[in-house]
């Protein structure tokens, strides 16, 4: 059974008024009181419900956060950085994996507004704005994590995806490839199709050069491989010539797929590009060249910026913070 305050009381002799004194404002209680009080909580092995009072005070010590695909070091990096944010002010963070799924998106939202958590970070799926709005009004702050946005109703932290598409679309031109490919998708996902947008982009400025578009179902590294088998396929004079795969996971499964048989090489026959630079991509087989995100940084400024939100009143003006991407070049493009 377990040991309640009023156990605890007992045992010490006082009230149940001086125990509370005692774990919450043990400087309003005398020094002789505090030692018999924690002694009986030592002997009775009393654990306070730490989440019964937050739930009673309407404000939790813990932060919810919903990121697409856990299996993505990329997202492991950005929870390590609200971690580590959190940690300084003596929060705790809730991480959901949304699995790049709408329904299972909004359970861990309301699973968090259920826990009254004291905010949400979130990198959503698709269009999240009537749901996060009903949060904030319901009094839970959020702020979107790896997605730009114009609404002025949320703050934000983000890569400039655009920028970062165009960077590499750009180092696949320049290093004399005319037949380009870009593999991702779903393209529900707004980074997904910013990264395109950048792609084309720079594709537009170069006349002889050409795009295609491979779609996939997730952004992991069996639809990769499922892209990459069809890639390598076709017969050479119809196989684009490099490709720009949206995240690194989707890069990796294209080689893993060119490199199947030895007779595509990469990147003698294909040059090929991902995006995030986790740490496989200079592990791969063939290094890959990536667009590397700040993902760290990323997800210690958007906790960071939930917390200014949390404290901001009437008139808080939202932020929205863009780092810029950066091109790291390895064996995968090099001639």
């Amino acid at each position: 059974m377990a040991i309640s305050v009023k156990d605890v009381a007992v045992a010490a002799g006082v009230s149940v008024g001086t125990v509370s004194n005692v774990l919450n404002r043990p400087d309003k209680v005398s020094a002789d009181t505090v030692a018999r009080v924690q002694a009986a909580i030592a002997d009775l092995g009393f654990v306070r419900n730490d989440a019964a009072r937050q739930l009673r005070a309407g404000r939790s010590r813990s932060i919810g956060l919903v990121v697409l695909d856990v299996g993505n070091p990329f997202f492991t990096d950005v929870a390590r950085g609200a971690e580590n944010r959190a940690a300084e002010s003596g929060l705790a963070v809730l991480l959901g994996n949304s699995d790049e799924n709408v329904e299972r998106e909004g359970t861990y939202l309301d699973l968090f507004e259920e826990q009254r958590v004291l905010g949400v970070l979130v990198t959503p799926v698709g269009d999240v704005a009537d749901r996060l709005t009903r949060l904030r009004l319901r009094g839970t702050p959020t702020v979107l994590v790896d997605r730009q946005t114009d609404d002025l109703n949320f703050s934000s932290v983000a890569v400039d995806d655009v920028a970062g598409g165009r960077l590499a679309a750009s180092h696949l031109i320049e290093g004399g490839r005319s037949r380009l490919a870009f593999v991702g998708g779903p393209a529900s996902i707004r980074q997904v199709g910013d990264r395109l947008q950048g792609a084309r982009a720079a594709v537009a400025e170069h006349p002889g050069v050409s795009l295609e578009v491979i779609d996939t179902e997730s952004l992991s590294v069996l639809q990769g491989r499922v892209a990459g088998e069809g890639i390598r396929a076709r017969p050479a004079a119809e196989r684009p010539d490099a490709v720009f795969a949206a995240n690194d996971l989707l890069a990796m499964g294209v080689l893993q797929a060119l490199n199947m048989q030895g007779d595509v090489h990469v990147p003698r026959d294909v040059a090929l590009i991902g995006y995030d630079d986790i740490a496989f991509a200079s592990a791969a087989v063939v290094p890959l060249s990536s667009i590397r995100q700040p993902s760290v940084l990323i997800g210690y400024t958007a906790l960071d910026l939930l917390l200014r939100e949390a404290d901001g009143g009437p008139g808080f003006a939202h932020e929205h913070i863009v780092f810029d991407p950066e091109l790291v070049v390895r064996d995968s493009t090099r001639s």
